[in-house]
């Protein structure tokens, strides 16, 4: 099992918020969010993964403890972080979490250092639809959704929300229209993630990429790992972030 110690620690800074920060790799950059509860063991052998196939990885720990299981009572921790923050909004309508401004400014910088198409950016869970979020402002050429669980599916409106306010939303469309692609994963019996699938198709058209599996299970990278969706992730990054900047 891999550990965060062959990792290189650092930070970013955006409008006053500092967030720790861990690197690892070469080649064109990929930003991975973790879901709750945090960077868990899970977590990181996916960003391994990401690394492995030549990527330059950047994993924000954005709240839980880095490296900790997933377990019940980091899960509440993280959780009840979570709710007190103003970084994060959990049930929200219309609304772009606040967190967003500084992950889209960690994606400038990433892209800055490093060139090329623009960077790649998977969310998980509650962090899934953030890297759509990103692509609203920030130079992202490949944002993976997996399994997006925000705002909290209570009600049928929540249930179909992107999490994003409608200026965002615009901005994401108009990208997409240009030709940027958008790959959503999920579990199709997944009640966290509502009817944003629906929503997606409806908004983006052929410009969104579902890959669903059978069943009620919930992590499709991590926790309840689909292989055949870790592949497409990692295919979808070469495609956009590789393929594109080869001469």
């Amino acid at each position: 099992m891999s550990s965060l110690e062959s990792w290189t620690v650092g930070s970013h800074t955006s409008d006053g918020v500092t967030h720790p920060t861990y690197r690892k790799g070469a080649g064109p950059g990929v930003i991975v969010i973790h879901e709750i509860p945090g960077i868990t063991p899970a977590v990181l052998e996916f960003a391994e993964d990401v690394v492995a196939r030549g990527f330059t990885v950047v994993m924000p720990s954005l709240f839980g403890r880095a490296g900790a299981e997933a377990t019940v009572l980091e899960t509440v921790r993280s959780v009840a972080g979570v709710c007190v923050s103003r970084e994060f909004t959990m049930f929200a309508l219309g609304r772009t979490t606040p967190v967003a401004t500084w992950l889209q400014s960690l994606a400038s910088e990433l892209h800055r250092e490093l060139g090329g198409p623009g960077v790649g950016a998977v969310g998980m869970c509650l962090t899934g639809g953030y890297a759509l979020a990103m692509l609203a402002d920030a130079p992202v050429a490949a944002p993976v959704l997996a399994q997006p669980a925000s705002p909290a599916p209570v009600g049928r409106a929540r249930r179909a929300d992107l999490g994003l306010s409608r200026r965002d939303l615009e901005s994401v469309k108009a990208k997409v229209e240009a030709g940027c692609q958008v790959l959503g994963l999920r579990y199709e019996d997944d009640p966290a993630v509502g009817t944003r699938f629906d929503t997606l198709r409806r908004e983006l058209g052929d410009g969104f990429v579902a890959v669903e599996f059978p069943g009620r299970k919930h992590a499709t990278l991590t926790e309840h790992r689909q292989q055949a969706g870790v592949d497409r992730v990692l295919a979808f990054f070469e495609e956009k972030l590789k393929a594109e900047s080869a001469p």
